[in-house]
């Protein structure tokens, strides 16, 4: 969920001790890049299907907490457009 305009609270189900948790936190000096991808919903709309994913651009990781699942707090690269930001929001609440 987005808890700013340029943060947002991530969960995964991997464990930070795991390849995958390690993979998250260390991404940039390992020289992989982190992408945010958004949906408002994954309800389908009549025929239409689920909605289509938006594309919010590069994060990168700023702290993590808990395991299992593992909460990453990700800086954006550039601030979410309004609507996204509120659905966002909604969606966490």
């Amino acid at each position: 969920y987005a808890i700013t305009e340029t943060l947002f609270q991530w969960e995964s189900q991997s464990t930070t001790e795991s390849p995958t948790g390690r993979r998250y936190i260390h991404h940039a000096e390992r020289g992989s890049s982190v992408h945010l991808f958004l949906r408002e919903s994954k309800e389908a709309d009549g025929d239409l299907g689920a909605p289509p994913y938006r594309y919010a651009g590069p994060m990168t990781y700023v702290e993590h907490t808990a395991d299992r699942p593992m909460r990453i707090i990700w800086q954006l690269s550039w601030p979410l457009p309004a609507d996204t930001f509120h659905a966002a929001r909604v969606a966490a609440v």
